[in-house]
């Protein structure tokens, strides 16, 4: 047996719905009764993916030598340098 409800689309998402069902010839009723056959489909992952996390690094070590990051002068320096020699080496 069939019902009837009502559902609260966005206007967008209801008139690109409406064409996709006119263009395969269907109802849009159809339409939507399929898309939730297929989110209820058995087997099927949720739209929710599992977080996965970066991998961590395990070097050991630290900064190397010379290098003190309260001095920001020197850190962007140091970063200036190493943008121009990879500019000079791409070209």
């Amino acid at each position: 047996m069939e019902e009837r409800t009502t559902v609260r689309l966005p206007r967008d998402l209801l008139s690109r719905a409406k064409r996709k069902a006119a263009a395969e010839g269907r109802t849009l009723t159809s339409l939507i009764a399929d898309g939730l056959r297929m989110a209820l489909a058995d087997g099927r992952k949720s739209g929710r993916t599992r977080r996965r996390l970066p991998p961590v690094s395990k070097a050991a070590g630290g900064l190397l030598p010379g290098i003190d990051v309260t001095d920001a002068r020197s850190l962007q320096e140091m970063e200036d340098i190493e943008y121009m020699q990879r500019l000079t080496r791409s070209t």
